[in-house]
């Protein structure tokens, strides 16, 4: 067995969702909503299996979809895409990040990473044979600096892996801090592969950069979405890839034996979403962020200060402010036994520095749910206070 994979723990995510189950607790650890997601677009989904075609369609995506992605570049980025060269679809934003991993990473290359991060980065990066460089963010700004990034960058890095919007951190980096990368990467000769999958769950009227809209960066990144997330569909595993025609001809050598294709259902469906007028994108921005406002609101009531949240389904908080002086995973595990709420300790985003003092929220949920969360929680708290 490989021992990158055979000798990896339980991840603290199916931990904390087995406690969940076990203790009957409000599981605000998972990172979905509980609403279903919008009817028409599953509905085109549904009609599509009936009606469309249900055998393999093309590799790279069917037309419609992957012409509904230039599209949709164009209409909020400003970026023209050749939808026949430079979009391909996946089998989820995984797959599209670890087909990217293996098909620009060989053994010995180095990999500069940012954390907290996506819990597949690192056994992927260490599959492929690429040695991980990482660059430590820490609350409540989560932002690096430029001695962080010359301490991070070598001659031998060749790939840099990036969470923008950066989950579970809830944060976007600002324009400068995205130049200065940038800046090391035309140095380094290095390639992005930049996880964008929260590009539409931004709120308080921010907007998102991608990388690959920078100077420099056209033919040096590859931009990774979500349709599972742009739709709150998170079961669908609809991954879309844009990059510049020579990093997609490698791109999708990688795809092609890994999954191949997507259902043809789905990419139906996601193409029709992508043309959904501005309204919907806002709706939807506006509901999280009310969410987010309401479950913040009443954790501040608690004495929480939860952290800023700009992006992403998650509200994280601080236990040392509040005087809880035990580590994050300790807490998380005592709350979802005892207390009956399930969260993730934000330790396990780290590889080495860890942070171990903030926990993450998942609030995109009913008002019921959060309701609960929130009485269990404060109840929980009271006991720990006396």
């Amino acid at each position: 067995m490989n021992p990158i994979f055979a000798d990896l723990p339980t991840t603290v995510f199916e931990v904390m969702s087995r406690l969940a189950r076990e203790h009957d607790a409000v599981n605000l650890g998972q990172g979905f909503p509980d609403d279903p997601g919008p009817a028409d677009v599953r509905a085109k989904a549904a009609a599509s299996v009936v009606d469309g075609w249900n055998q393999y369609p093309p590799m790279m995506g069917i037309p419609e979809l992957r012409l509904a992605v230039a599209a949709h570049h164009r209409r909020f980025y400003g970026l023209d895409i050749d939808a026949e060269h430079e979009v391909m679809v996946t089998s989820g934003a995984t797959e599209a990040l670890a087909g990217a991993i293996f098909s620009l990473i060989t053994p010995g290359d180095e990999v500069v990473l940012f954390e907290p991060l996506y819990d597949a980065y690192l056994p992927l990066v260490r599959r492929a044979g690429g040695v991980p460089r990482l660059v430590t963010l820490k609350p409540p700004h989560w932002r690096f600096s430029e001695s962080d990034l010359s301490a991070a960058f070598s001659a031998k890095t060749k790939v840099v892996l990036i969470n923008d919007p950066l989950n579970p951190a809830a944060s976007i980096w600002p324009i400068e801090d995205l130049d200065m990368l940038a800046r090391f990467v035309e140095k380094s000769g290095a390639v992005v592969i930049q996880d964008a999958v929260w590009e539409h769950v931004i709120f308080d009227g921010r907007a998102f950069t991608p990388l690959i809209t920078r100077p420099g960066m056209r033919e040096r990144v590859v931009h990774i979405g979500s349709a599972g997330k742009i739709f709150s569909l998170t079961g669908w595993k609809v991954g879309l890839v844009t990059a510049a025609p020579a990093l997609m001809r490698v791109l999708a050598k990688a795809h092609q034996f890994l999954t191949f294709t997507t259902p043809p259902n789905l990419q139906a469906a996601v193409a029709y979403g992508l043309a959904k007028e501005d309204r919907y994108f806002t709706t939807m921005r506006s509901d999280f962020a009310k969410a987010r406002d309401y479950f913040a609101n009443g954790l501040r009531q608690m004495g929480f200060d939860p952290l800023p949240c700009h992006a992403t389904y998650f509200v994280n908080v601080d236990l040392a402010a509040i005087g809880i002086n035990e580590t994050d995973r300790a807490f998380a595990e005592r709350l979802v036994s005892v207390g009956g709420v399930a969260t993730i300790p934000v330790s396990a985003f780290y590889d080495t520095q860890a942070v171990t003092t903030v926990v993450r929220f998942c609030f995109a949920k009913k008002q019921s749910t959060l309701d609960a969360a929130l009485e269990r929680l404060d109840a929980f708290l009271k006991h720990h206070r006396r």
